[in-house]
């Protein structure tokens, strides 16, 4: 409990806050449909990869640049994060997406908002074929986080970033349609 009276752990919870704010605001703002046409999978997956890449670079040295609750879970499971770290991140990871998405639907006019971003499956895909793909694509995601953050490379968060971010837009690419 000593934990929760240092200053760098609400460090640490309020730049999780902070990158899933940006995260959501950023990602989603990119996925809709701001022209006519069918909207760019090539383009909301740049969007959400450059995005972690950013947030890993900058916020990487304060909390970890995990942004994704995915991610905390993981490192909480292999002991590489406390309990009580690790329910601090999720709970601001949750409030700052809300409050992501909450900033992108006032900054938006109507009928470019659609759905904020919503995804859904595709008519020919069922719900257990979606599930086995969402756990795939987090796996991979998570592997490689895992490798990049690795202390047997050099052991900086910066040199993370571009790894990270290629292995989401990678997801994002394979995963949307």
């Amino acid at each position: 409990m000593r934990e929760l009276r240092s200053s760098s752990f609400w460090r640490a919870v309020l730049a999780e806050f902070l990158g899933s704010l940006l995260y959501a605001l950023l990602g989603l703002g990119a996925s809709l449909r701001w022209a006519p046409g069918p909207p760019s999978v090539l383009g909301a997956a740049l969007a959400f990869g450059l995005a972690q890449a950013t947030l890993v670079q900058a916020l990487g040295h304060v909390s970890g640049g995990h942004v994704n609750p995915a991610i905390t879970l993981a490192f909480l499971l292999a002991s590489q994060l406390s309990l009580p770290r690790a329910l601090g991140y999720l709970l601001a990871q949750v409030l700052g997406a809300l409050a992501g998405a909450g900033v992108l639907y006032g900054l938006t006019p109507a009928p470019v908002r659609g759905t904020l971003g919503l995804s859904a499956l595709h008519p020919g895909v069922g719900p257990g074929q979606g599930v086995v793909v969402e756990l795939l694509l987090t796996a991979q995601f998570v592997l490689c986080v895992f490798a990049s953050f690795d202390d047997r490379h050099d052991g900086r968060p910066g040199s993370a970033a571009l790894p990270v971010g290629f292995s989401l837009a990678l997801g994002h690419l394979f995963g949307v349609r």
